[in-house]
């Protein structure tokens, strides 16, 4: 069987979409299938139509803008029409059996309509919806025309499309509410290779000495600062902290765009001096930053996105068998079994999570209980090869749909 995926962005580019990309795409091949993938003109500009990334082959699409991209969400049409042109002349060369457009719904209806010009079953993935995206990356405002018109385009597509693939329980019953069949909606789950994870590793000395944290009590995060992270949350529950906790210290590994105002409120806090800014460190050495943290924190605050989508960072905290602390929205809850795999605390409450916090680091006689609980929880319910068997029976069904 041959599949062809259509990306929003891919490899040699690092994020939880080209992690989850790269993992399905290996999975797949081990199956026996082969696998081609387009990257839309969302991925950036590139002079070659063709990169190699990884030992993975991606095309790319070309962009060519028209008067639409002068008018306000003009280009979006010019994406689809170069990613559509593009799909046309993929599927001739390579006559895939079925169609694999990823999230945002920008790749999915050019699919769709290349596919029933082709007779070629969609499946249609949403990591996420465009609509909430665009909400908490601050483009748009939920009930907007703007995101009302992106919550039609995205029930567009999944009526549309031949069979739907999601990534947990809450982006589902988002989708069902839109007179979608259950029958056509499989969950997915976001994974970890736990072979890559080695668990419990002893810290690094030199990089312990090197950031200044020899003899500290350390909690932290690793990822990008969007707002909606919460990390702003942890710097007020450190200064909450910091009275009983003389030696805690904050280690935020990586950057984005609430960079600047975490580093003014730390220093408006008085936390300058316990507040480790590492800037961004490449992919393959994120796990020696983690393994200096004595307790993670991902203080994720409520909004849509984070109710209904559940983030792969938790999990890879279980396979590494760290100890963290995860606000109670919809996509945590759905991973982490409070006081079992992890801790909870109450979304957006700062008092709340300094408490938990305070627990958690109070309390280590737990944490060999709750470490094991963990590993054995990713390497039984939540392994890339157990989640990438469920499209086995996805394609059956889209193939069946059309005879193929």
């Amino acid at each position: 069987m041959k599949i062809l995926h259509v990306l929003d962005h891919s490899l040699p580019l690092h994020s939880g979409y080209t992690f989850r990309t790269a993992a399905i795409l290996r999975e797949q091949r081990r199956l026996g299938w082969d696998t081609i993938h387009l990257t839309t003109p969302r991925h950036g500009a590139y002079g070659a139509t063709e990169e190699m990334a990884d030992g993975w082959t991606f095309f790319r699409t070309p962009m060519s803008t028209t008067w639409r991209s002068l008018i306000p969400g003009g280009r979006y049409f010019d994406e689809m029409r170069a990613t559509e042109a593009r799909l046309d002349a993929m599927i001739r060369l390579h006559q895939p059996d079925v169609l694999h457009p990823h999230s945002p719904v920008l790749n999915a209806i050019p699919a769709i309509k290349a596919g029933k010009r082709h007779g070629i079953p969609v499946v249609y993935e949403i990591r996420a919806s465009w609509e909430d995206a665009a909400v908490d990356h601050g483009t748009t405002k939920e009930g907007s025309v703007r995101y009302r018109i992106s919550r039609g385009l995205e029930t567009w597509a999944v009526r549309n499309a031949t069979e739907v693939t999601t990534i947990c329980e809450g982006l589902k019953a988002d989708i069902l509410v839109r007179d979608i069949p259950e029958s056509k909606v499989t969950v997915i789950p976001n994974a970890v290779d736990v072979e890559e994870f080695v668990y419990n590793a002893p810290p690094d000395e030199s990089l312990r000495d090197s950031l200044g944290l020899r003899g500290a009590e350390v909690v932290g995060f690793a990822g990008s600062f969007y707002g909606y992270e919460g990390l702003d949350l942890l710097l007020d529950a450190v200064a909450r902290l910091v009275g009983g906790h003389p030696a805690l210290k904050v280690l935020l590994v990586g950057g984005g765009p609430k960079e600047s105002e975490l580093k003014a409120q730390a220093a408006a806090l008085g936390l300058s001096e316990r507040v480790i800014f590492t800037g961004r460190v490449p992919h393959a050495d994120v796990a020696r930053y983690y393994n200096l943290i004595d307790v993670l924190s991902y203080p994720r605050k409520s909004m849509r996105l984070t109710e209904l989508v559940t983030p792969l960072k938790p999990l890879e905290a279980m396979a590494q068998g760290r100890m963290f602390v995860a606000s109670a929205v919809g996509g945590h809850r759905e991973l982490v079994a409070h006081e079992h795999t992890g801790f909870l605390f109450n979304a957006g409450d700062a008092a709340n999570l300094a408490d938990t916090i305070h627990h958690v680091l109070s309390h280590r006689e737990l944490w060999p209980r709750i470490r094991t609980n963990a590993r054995r929880f990713v390497e039984s319910e939540r392994t890339w090869r157990r989640s990438v068997a469920r499209y086995q029976d996805v394609y059956a069904r889209a193939l069946a749909a059309v005879k193929r």
